[in-house]
């Protein structure tokens, strides 16, 4: 007998168009559309062609025509500077109205591209709403990137304004914003014509005569009028955004708005299992695709209460915060990284924090954006007593491609894997050639075309590089450029990218399988192991280890017992010698390890400081740890 969520996925399977054609009446149309899915448009087609609609309507409008004007929307949560506010659909629609109204002075029309570089406050995400409510389009520029990083992406969009705020706040530091955005527009051959600044109280910035305006004075004269949404098509471009870490020209994911409010609203109550009225967190940022599709649209767009955060799991001020928060703003399902996790683990093991703050309401912790290992998912079902769901996707799909879907059955749980195809993702595991591979074969993983609705149509500007980059290589398919393999029961395994695949004496080794095995050392926090060059043996691999705060052992025998573990799990094959404990791993602002960037230090080869990383401090320690073990291509 069949269980819900293979009902729903046969469903899809049997009448795709039917599928989404269901979902779309979940959303108010302008123009209802009547060709769900043509071939004609676009490197692969496009959805919902002659629909017209508007994101921000559906945002705010509806929910306050529905008689829900007075229900909490948005609820600011500074850990930082230690502020809080909530704001209704009516004080989030008022916000939303006096920023339109402040661009359509500024001359902003449909289709301008507005740049947002913004720190978490709920200023950023009026903003990104008021955009869409004029069928302007923003893209959004993680706080606090290159001034370089910046000024491609200003160019690449040609950009006619941008949105900053005066400073962002990191744990014991201020970041001021308003010196790099100078710096870019300097560097930029397209020249914004104006710079909104949003004063924050910890620093004042210096304005551009002529050029730079202040945000909040704007918006209290405008305060009180109101801007009719503007009817778009349902492939019109809602917002741009540039995947991280990208080299030389900047690569903009495309994201439309009818598809994209289509399978959002379909995902927050099938997959994450939210209704209209409860809390919903998603512990991320704006400047990633998380924060775009999980605090901003897929909430709101579901009637959601949304918390916006400021602060870092650790640190502001300790490894409670999370708990303070889903207890005190009674959230229902949280959204964070693996490495949040793994954060918190290393810095309060046994749980102190989580149980000091009760959290009744709470139903279940997802979590995507770095590979969630199993040792780490089952200290947190072990802590929390909840369902802890792994799920995978990528900012070219902007929803998840393969998860538990709690909204529409809890599905059991293989650690390690994410679990199951959503309705819409046709997902393979292809050799090399092209060619599917047995079940447990390790290979690429792909998604037949067409793509749902809600992925990238194309990239801005660029189709064919689209074409070249996504679906070249494997004809008739969308490549993730993930690697990993599916099971008998049809669970997926992500293990690494296929970058982070690892050629041992002919061998393709996974890194991801060493990293669990790895991470099951009871002193190891978190790992990373990556493929250093060999002149024997091609690649062998190497081991960072990053250990729990209260191991006071020697590191070498730790080490030791690292390279014996996986000699006795996955055998001698690996080649596995080396392990290297470490105080921290580098990562990205969004949690990603740097793997390639400590691959190429390992092999002496030339890198650059990733745009993206988080601290660039831990790469010199990273070097200097691979120095006394001979690495590098430097004297020890």
């Amino acid at each position: 007998m069949q269980g819900a969520y293979e009902r729903a996925y046969a469903e899809w399977r049997r009448d795709p168009e039917g599928f989404w054609r269901d979902a779309a009446r979940e959303i108010a149309w302008y123009r209802s559309p009547t060709q769900i899915f043509t071939a004609d448009g676009g490197p692969y087609g496009r959805w919902f062609a002659d629909g017209e609609t508007n994101t921000c309507y559906n945002c705010l409008d509806r929910h306050i025509a529905d008689g829900r004007g007075g229900d909490t929307a948005v609820i600011y949560d500074s850990a930082i500077s230690s502020t809080k506010r909530s704001y209704t659909f009516d004080d989030a629609l008022r916000e939303v109205n006096a920023i339109a109204v402040v661009l359509r002075r500024l001359g902003i029309q449909k289709r301008d591209r507005v740049v947002l570089y913004m720190p978490m406050v709920p200023e950023a995400i009026f903003s990104m709403l008021a955009c869409a409510r004029i069928g302007a389009v923003h893209s959004v520029v993680f706080g606090g990137f290159a001034a370089n990083e910046l000024a491609s992406r200003i160019d690449d969009s040609e950009a006619k304004l941008i949105i900053t705020a005066s400073c962002g706040l990191e744990p014991g530091r201020v970041v001021p914003y308003k010196p790099l955005v100078d710096q870019a527009l300097a560097l930029a051959k397209v020249k914004p014509q104006h710079c909104l600044v949003l004063q924050r109280p910890q620093l004042t910035a210096d304005l551009t005569a002529g050029r730079d305006l202040d945000f909040e004075s704007l918006i209290t004269d405008a305060r009180g009028q109101d801007v009719e949404c503007v009817s778009v098509k349902a492939t019109d471009p809602l917002y741009i955004l540039y995947t991280s870490g990208t080299t030389g020209q900047p690569k903009g994911v495309v994201r439309d708005n009818g598809g994209h409010m289509v399978a959002l609203k379909w995902s927050m109550a099938n997959i994450f299992g939210v209704r209209p009225g409860e809390v919903f967190w998603a512990a991320s940022d704006i400047g990633w695709v998380v924060g775009h599709s999980y605090i901003v649209y897929a909430p709101l767009l579901s009637g959601v209460t949304t918390v916006v955060f400021e602060g870092k799991p650790i640190g502001t001020p300790d490894a409670g915060t999370y708990w303070r928060i889903v207890s005190e703003h009674r959230v229902r399902v949280l959204f964070t990284a693996p490495t949040a996790f793994r954060a918190i683990r290393r810095e309060d093991s046994e749980g102190s924090f989580i149980r000091t703050y009760p959290m009744p309401e709470f139903r279940a912790l997802f979590l995507a954006g770095e590979r969630a290992d199993p040792e780490t998912l089952k200290w947190a079902e072990r802590m929390l007593g909840v369902p802890v769901i792994d799920h995978w996707w990528q900012t070219e799909t902007g929803w998840p491609m393969v998860a538990n879907p709690l909204g529409i059955e809890q599905l059991p749980v293989k650690h390690g894997s994410p679990s199951v195809p959503m309705p819409g993702y046709d997902i393979s595991v292809l050799d090399d050639a092209g060619h599917l591979v047995p079940s447990g074969t390790l290979g690429n993983i792909v998604v037949r075309l067409p793509l749902p609705p809600g992925c990238l149509p194309t990239l801005w500007k660029a189709d064919e590089r689209f074409r070249q980059a996504y679906l070249e290589e494997f004809p008739g398919y969308y490549k993730t450029a993930d690697a990993g393999y599916v099971d008998e029961d049809g669970y997926l395994f992500i293990m690494s990218r296929t970058d982070d695949i690892i050629n041992c004496a002919g061998h393709r080794l996974s890194t991801g399988a060493m990293e669990e095995v790895v991470a099951t050392h009871p002193d190891v926090a978190e790992c990373a192991v990556i493929g250093v060059a060999d002149a024997l043996k091609g690649q062998v691999p190497c081991g960072l280890l990053v250990l729990k705060k209260s191991v006071s052992r020697e590191t070498h025998a730790i080490e030791s017992e690292v390279v014996a573990l996986i000699r006795d799990k996955i055998g001698p094959v690996a080649c596995f010698r080396t392990a290297i404990a470490v105080d921290r791993l580098p990562k990205t602002r969004s949690g990603k390890i740097l793997r390639g960037t400590m691959q190429k230090m390992a092999d002496g080869l030339p890198w650059k400081m990733p745009a993206t990383i988080d601290d660039p401090a831990v790469l010199e320690e990273i070097a200097a740890a691979l120095r006394t073990r001979g690495f590098g291509g430097l004297p020890m």
